[in-house]
């Protein structure tokens, strides 16, 4: 799976921002665009520069291919064949940034790499993401290992895994100097870039052809199965230039969150010259151009609006709210809603509408922390992980400072989620997405960072927590009355799952209510939030019945 899907999880989860404050205030310093980073082309095969596809008379110079920058630190340091093709990205047809691919072959690996880096505009405040992924493999698609690169705003990630020879993947994160180690077993018939590039070469363009493949992304750790399908040969603008390119549709299927599709325009030798993605209802696009055209001048683009749902009337106080059900459709007919049910909300599908009740529980009183129940999914929700690093000092002496001498674990979330909001000082819209353990040091951030601190400091007394992203009610953000995309935090207590919310809690708004509707949870790992990214702009709440207490 190539960079664009993991940046298109981001983008989702930076929008997450409608909880932080009534009116974004304006940061002291501009965010500046990060230095660029590199990753892995789905089926960007050998390039043959001989061959080149029919076009007319183009009005911008042809892609350039030369010499690669500076290599990653797995990347060989002699390399027999050396290839580098610039792309730049567009959102809503507006120039955001630019993505940069490569591809190695030295001492009989192959080094693949895609670079992305878009800046984009939130409530008038710019971020810029950068990210990097590279994968090795032997020249017959054998994986080896991979790096991972990740920038935004506060938030830096290193990742590197080697795979041996009995298929376990050793995998080490590093973030805010500290590291992790964890071990996986690489999954069975999964391809990298590589590996994923010679199936390509192999199965052709043919018209109609359709294949599977189940495609490893370093950036979330895992393996999604895709279905490839051939389509026709047709006449691509590409910024002026016509080619004569084939459609190559991929369709990944994401258990339990429904697709995400990407469409592929290729030359005759496998090249992507153009590539079509919605996510969240946007149109995402990378095409091929020139370097000074791709590294140039971006448009400023504001999301915040077009990413907000419209309510079809106001919720009034929500304090005063036992329940709201939402009656939701899609914005389009081929959209597919994926909306979960959990302790907090009932989903019912009718016809083509889902009927989603929220009635938000309480935790009950007199249950001990920490947990000591069996059940596997309970107590993976203990442990700590990338983004939830609850085992760091910090974060354990935060937890200890927010629950004090409480024994009863319905007090000591309510405590956790009262401190949170009280300790992030800069509610600032200018951070992407950071983790706990950037958060308890930098003291800023939107709801995703209070999100995401809640969370760790709650593993870190043994009280099972998740990060939840979905879309939450603002009666006024940015002059938008109505849902944005939100993040916030369950606590399993009693064998409920209850709702957290330190961003709304810092506010005055009082915490989690029947304002919100999830729509996915886990661990704050970015692979959690697929259906987000899937589902996210792409259905409107024609009504909503308030039942007060």
């Amino acid at each position: 799976m190539r960079t664009r899907y993991l940046l298109c999880i981001y983008l989702v989860l930076i929008l997450a921002a409608t909880g932080c404050k009534k009116e974004p205030e304006p940061v002291q310093e501009e965010t500046l665009p990060k230095k660029p980073v590199v990753v892995a082309e789905e089926a960007a095969p050998e390039q043959a520069p001989t061959e080149e596809p029919l076009r007319e008379k183009p009005t911008l110079e042809e892609p350039v291919r030369d010499k690669a920058p500076t290599r990653q630190r797995l990347v060989p340091d002699e390399a027999a064949s050396d290839e580098i093709e610039y792309f730049a990205v567009f959102m809503e047809g507006m120039k955001v940034g630019h993505a940069i691919q490569s591809r190695f072959v030295a001492d009989g690996n192959v080094t693949t790499s895609e670079e992305v880096s878009i800046t984009i505009s939130r409530a008038d405040i710019p971020i810029t993401i950068n990210m990097t992924e590279t994968c090795i493999e032997t020249t017959d698609g054998k994986p080896l290992g991979f790096e991972v690169a990740q920038d935004m705003s506060i938030m830096t990630m290193h990742v590197t895994g080697t795979v041996d020879e009995q298929g376990t993947v050793n995998i080490t994160t590093t973030s805010m100097g500290a590291e992790q180690k964890s071990t996986l077993e690489w999954p069975n018939g999964a391809v990298m870039a590589e590996g994923l590039r010679l199936l390509t070469l192999e199965k052709g363009l043919k018209k109609g052809s359709a294949y599977t493949a189940k495609i490893f992304s370093p950036g979330i750790l895992d393996a999604l199965e895709a279905k490839i399908q051939v389509g026709t040969k047709q006449n691509v603008d590409l910024l002026g230039r016509v080619v004569a390119l084939t459609e190559v549709t991929t369709t990944l299927n994401i258990p339990g969150s429904g697709e995400m599709v990407s469409i592929n325009y290729v030359d005759e030798n496998l090249r992507t010259q153009k590539n079509v993605m919605p996510v969240a209802g946007l149109q995402v696009e990378m095409v091929a151009c020139a370097k000074e055209f791709a590294l140039g001048e971006n448009d400023v683009l504001e999301l915040v609006d077009k990413m907000f749902v419209r309510s079809p009337e106001p919720l009034g106080n929500l304090a005063s709210v036992k329940s709201i059900t939402y009656h939701i459709t899609a914005t389009r007919e081929t959209a597919k809603l994926t909306i979960p049910s959990n302790d907090n909300q009932k989903v019912q599908r009718l016809n083509n509408k889902v009927i989603v009740t929220v009635e938000p529980v309480s935790a009950p009183a007199g249950v001990n922390f920490p947990y000591t129940g069996s059940d596997q999914t309970i107590l993976e929700a203990t442990k700590p992980t990338r983004f939830l690093q609850s085992d760091q000092k910090e974060i354990i002496e935060l937890a200890r400072r927010a629950v004090g001498r409480t024994k009863d674990a319905g007090e000591a979330v309510k405590k956790i989620e009262a401190f949170v909001g009280n300790y992030i000082e800069n509610k600032s819209l200018s951070v992407g997405y950071a983790s706990a353990a950037e958060v308890a040091a930098s003291r800023q951030g939107d709801c995703s960072e209070f999100a995401v601190l809640t969370a760790a400091m709650c593993r870190a007394v043994g009280i099972p927590a998740q990060v939840v992203v979905g879309v939450a009610y603002v009666d006024d953000f940015a002059g938008l009355q109505g849902f944005g995309g939100h993040a916030w935090t369950q606590a399993y207590v009693g064998g409920k799952w209850v709702g957290l919310d330190a961003a709304f809690k810092g506010t005055g708004r009082g915490g989690y209510d029947a304002g919100h509707i999830a729509l996915a949870s886990g661990g704050g790992e970015p692979a959690d939030f697929l259906n987000m990214a899937s589902i996210l702009g792409q259905f409107k709440i024609e009504k909503v019945t308030i039942s007060r207490r």
